[in-house]
């Protein structure tokens, strides 16, 4: 994958940049013009820090919703615990915006470089840097959209300001947000030119080449975009943001059914994974450790879009290990999430299900429970882990700031080869932050295929329940007996229910639950955190931390300090 290089050139290239969370302009440099447009790599510059700081796979801002707690007081512990507001908005995605200025600086450039001596291959990286641009600043403007979308004080729905040019230090920063559907249509837009431009992969194959470039020179088409490209955005990616954005709007809490985005969305992913071989095209292992190079390549069946592997991530070991190993224990899942994991018949779990252990709850249950949650008696490379009475450390609230609140540590993500010595070093463990996975795409073909008609309807010859079916199969759920808890399924509403139920245990601790508790409206009436502790003899649950959200919760405040200098931004309701 190509490395994007950071580049430090802020001081000398740009008349002016938004600071951390404003639109507000630093000082004029009159030099930046002429440095960028005289030096090729300094103006890609721009373009390529559009890549950096991306919305991965290790937000863990799962502590502010039902499925874990931290064990320090973290930031979405305390907009979990009522302190969310627009002095503190928490979950902010609003400094994106600078973002979205580097591209429209590089796009105001584009034109005046010299990107290669020969003119047919300098207007192919032109027109491929134009398309990598305009679909960057399309992304950038969706995960604002996604954060701060919502119903104005007005009553109205409301977008974000859509910017789409590069704003010097005399320009006009007041800008008034866009209603919801007509910002939806910027993005798609700006989505729809960047594909003209943009091949659906990095492969240089002439028979895919954007129609734009059709007569061109096959070498220089190869030369431009081939796989020295890998690793930027590209059709492919492109068409997942767009299914994304879509069924964004089409969610309960934005558009509500209403409009084509279900259909859109639909049509979209039913195409983007026919091409990845349909329902056959599901990764058989269900893979998300991304860590394991064991299967012999760096590319991953399941991943559509990463970043560059690096040979020191460690960092999540140390976080989230248990303190017998030496970590920090920080993240802690809830019994709430325990309790979503079905039994291993595909049953809801329950204490009355024959099957049931009250001395052990979580045999006969649905294999990614032992994968994702660290419980009393698993283990991690063999290590076991005791959460209750005989844990020492790990035992909950033993050694504050490091042990469990819930009775679980995570275990999910985290490379259990990795050993932490007593003095605080890390064994080298290799791992990549995921920006996009195909199961993701899949679970969101499943739930727009069900909204428009039900359990069985089918799009692109795949319905809901083939999907979650085959995800539940790969689980290990229902082999010997069959999955007759999804068999008897035969509703919209409860196919909805195990919809968002596997996108939950799914995609768990990636950073996927509290935006899809926000947009199915339900962030707001979400339960307290419930643990577990083991006496040595059973089980007790216990009340850890309350969830304390308003009826505004699914829409995040636009930050105040940002209403104090630009009044014709209008505020989310209730904030």
């Amino acid at each position: 994958m190509k490395t994007f290089i950071k580049y430090t050139f802020l001081s000398l290239m740009l008349l002016s940049v938004v600071g951390c969370d404003t639109f507000e302009p630093l000082d004029e440099n009159l030099a930046g013009d002429d440095r960028l447009t005289s030096d090729p790599a300094m103006a890609e510059g721009l373009l390529l820090d559009a890549y950096g700081s991306m919305s991965n796979q290790v937000l863990f801002n799962d502590s502010a919703t039902d499925d874990a707690v931290n064990n320090y007081l973290s930031g979405f512990r305390r907009m979990a615990t009522g302190e969310w507001n627009a002095q503190n908005p928490f979950s902010n995605r609003w400094s994106q915006y600078e973002k979205v200025l580097y591209v429209n600086k590089f796009l105001s450039i584009i034109d005046e470089v010299v990107w290669k001596r020969d003119e047919e291959t300098n207007n192919l990286f032109k027109q491929r840097m134009y398309g990598e641009a305009i679909a960057m600043r399309a992304l950038r403007h969706f995960w604002i959209l996604q954060e701060h979308a919502g119903m104005g004080t007005s009553g109205e729905l409301l977008g974000i300001p859509y910017i789409t040019e590069f704003l010097d230090y005399d320009a006009d920063f007041n800008l008034p947000r866009l209603g919801f559907e007509e910002t939806v249509d910027r993005i798609n837009e700006d989505f729809n030119e960047a594909l003209e431009y943009l091949p659906m992969d990095w492969d240089g194959n002439l028979s895919n080449q954007p129609s734009i470039y059709n007569g061109t020179d096959d070498d220089r088409y190869q030369f431009v975009f081939g796989k020295n490209q890998d690793g930027r955005i590209n059709g492919r990616i492109i068409k997942a943001f767009q299914a994304k954005l879509n069924l964004l709007a089409a969610s309960p809490a934005f558009m509500n059914g209403s409009g084509d985005y279900y259909q859109k969305t639909a049509n979209i992913l039913a195409d983007l994974l026919n091409d990845n071989g349909g329902i056959t095209g599901l990764d058989p292992t269900g893979y998300y450790d991304f860590y394991d190079f064991s299967i012999g390549t760096r590319n991953f069946p399941e991943v559509l879009w990463r970043d560059n592997v690096s040979p020191s991530f460690t960092w999540l070991e140390k976080q989230h290990y248990p303190p017998s190993l030496n970590g920090e224990g920080k993240l802690n899942p809830s019994q709430n999430l325990v309790d979503a994991f079905p039994m291993l018949d595909g049953t809801p779990f329950s204490t009355t299900h024959p099957d049931y252990d009250a001395a052990n709850p979580f045999a006969n249950r649905d294999p990614r429970l032992k994968k994702y949650v660290l419980y009393n008696g698993n283990d991690l490379n063999n290590r076991i882990i005791k959460t209750g009475a005989g844990g020492g450390n790990d035992e909950i609230d033993k050694v504050q700031f490091r042990s469990t609140r819930s009775g679980y540590y995570l275990k999910k993500l985290l490379d259990p080869k990795v050993t932490i010595s007593s003095d605080g070093n890390v064994s080298a463990s290799e791992k990549m932050n995921v920006f996009l996975r195909y199961t993701d795409l899949y679970l969101m073909l499943a739930e727009s295929a069900n909204e428009l008609g039900g359990p069985d309807n089918m799009v692109g010859g795949m319905s809901a329940r083939i999907i979650v079916e085959a995800i539940r199969q790969r689980a290990g759920i229902g082999l010997d007996s069959g999955d007759s808890y999804l068999a008897g399924i035969s509703t919209k509403e409860g196919m909805r229910s195990l919809i968002r139920n596997e996108r939950r245990l799914e995609l768990c601790f990636e950073g996927h639950r509290l935006f899809d508790l926000r947009r199915w409206n339900m962030l707001d009436d979400i339960p307290d955190i419930i643990g577990s502790k083991y006496d040595g003899s059973s089980y007790n649950e216990f009340v850890v931390e309350p969830r304390l959200y308003l009826e505004n919760a699914n829409y995040a405040p636009i930050p105040q300090s940002e209403l104090v200098k630009f009044d014709a931004l209008e505020q989310n309701m209730g904030w």
